[in-house]
């Protein structure tokens, strides 16, 4: 790069914090308005609102290299994610000094996108094509960031649960992968297990992330999209037979719900404690830094989470977190090309400064295991975005938990479905 461009890069950066400080009221109101109208004389500013500090250094750069291309400038505000639609809603809204500066798009999980949506806050994208295709994006992406059949966000980075296994165990076992929950059975039956090992199989039950893919596949809440209050099918026979399977789990891995977390539980799998768990995109930094540290010394693999039976699928919830365009912003075209050029350009960059996973396909890892995710999440269903449903999740997790504990399936998913429906009605 040459030095003039070096620079403008470092004086482009040294405006993205100036900015940023204002976000954290570091800068007086009226000062920074004095600074706009001085530092921005040249090209358009956008706001851009997120509430993961881990994005910080990589919005930073991402938005120089813009400024670089197109003389735009974007400044990354992190917000905190306290009432963070109602944060945008009254900087848009009710603009004052107050007020943090308004955000011409910002991130957000899709499962907040209806709320956004009706609020006036979502607009559907600007990109006519050029991203949000099928050659860019698993359906699973497309449809996380739909209500009613628009496009109302960019896919961003996601969040999935896959297998996680200890290739060592399974290897020297000469084990294949389990395709289903009773190959795991037929394994734990079979299974010669060293001294320190004290599970074949542990997941964290009490957390419905790691649970709902024994229903994922037959429970309807509000369609493919997530966005449709008449495909509500919660009470149906695949889906007792599915949970009945998950209750018959207790009685070969003994898990109590009250005591197992998501950290213990993956703990375990770097002390060689258990083969197999049920792990977030996350798991894969956890694991090379235990390597590094020399307190893991097994090789492991992701795979796709296995069938629970041969005639019984599974399918893995998901939650993609899209780029969303302000439907009070005045500047959406420039916008919508700042999103465009975020997720098409620099998706490359994303796992290797955040530690999140792009949307979006194409993307090289150096850890194969990381790209192992994206099999998982194309076959997954997104959370549900309907504001209807906005408690299902804590009341699905109760209803797991007790059919865990034994009570009658087919009377509590009846009793669900009800409460559901009555919501949305």
């Amino acid at each position: 790069m040459h030095l003039t461009k070096k620079l403008v890069s470092l004086f482009c950066v040294a405006v993205l914090l100036a900015g940023a400080a204002f976000a954290a009221k570091i800068i007086p109101k009226a000062e920074e308005d004095q600074q706009q109208e001085t530092v921005f004389a040249s090209g358009d500013t956008l706001y851009f609102w997120y509430t993961d500090d881990s994005l910080t250094d990589y919005l930073t750069n991402v938005s120089a290299s813009y400024y670089e291309e197109s003389g735009n400038h974007v400044i990354p505000i992190l917000q905190t994610g306290h009432e963070y639609l109602e944060a945008i809603n009254d900087a848009s809204v009710h603009p004052g000094e107050d007020v943090p500066k308004m955000p011409d798009l910002y991130v957000i999980g899709n499962d907040s996108l209806e709320k956004a949506y009706l609020s006036g806050l979502a607009a559907p994208v600007g990109d006519e094509g050029q991203v949000c295709n099928t050659d860019t994006f698993p359906r699973t992406a497309l449809d996380a960031v739909t209500y009613n059949e628009k496009y109302v966000a960019y896919p961003f980075y996601y969040e999935t649960s896959a297998l996680l296994y200890n290739k060592t165990y399974m290897e020297n076992g000469e084990w294949e992968v389990p395709k289903t929950i009773d190959d795991i059975l037929a394994f734990a039956d079979e299974y010669d297990a060293p001294e320190q090992v004290e599970a074949v199989f542990k997941w964290d039950v009490s957390d419905i992330f790691y649970n709902y893919y024994f229903t994922g596949n037959y429970m309807v809440v509000g369609g493919e999209a997530g966005d449709d209050a008449r495909q509500i099918d919660i009470d149906n026979e695949k889906t007792r037979e599915c949970l009945q399977v998950y209750q018959n789990l207790n009685q070969f891995f003994s898990i109590d719900t009250k005591e197992v977390t998501y950290d213990t539980v993956l703990q375990d799998f770097i002390d060689g404690k258990i083969v197999m768990t049920v792990a977030t995109t996350g798991a894969v930094a956890r694991l090379e830094e235990a390597k590094k540290e020399g307190i893991f010394s097994y090789e492991y693999g992701i795979t796709v989470m296995p069938d629970l039976t041969a005639d019984l699928k599974g399918r893995s919830l998901s939650v993609t977190n899209g780029i969303v365009i302000n439907g009070y912003s005045e500047q959406a075209e420039i916008a919508n090309d700042f999103a465009v050029f975020l997720t098409k350009n620099h998706a490359d960059e994303l796992y290797e400064n955040t530690g999140k996973i792009a949307s979006r396909y194409g993307v090289l890892y150096e850890n194969r295991n990381v790209a192992q995710f994206m099999a998982e999440y194309e076959s997954s269903i997104s959370m549900p975005k309907l504001l209807g449903t906005s408690n299902f999740w804590v009341q699905l997790e109760i209803c797991f938990s007790r059919i865990w504990e034994g009570e009658e399936v087919e009377t509590l998913l009846s009793e669900l479905e009800t409460q559901i429906k009555r919501q949305l009605a």
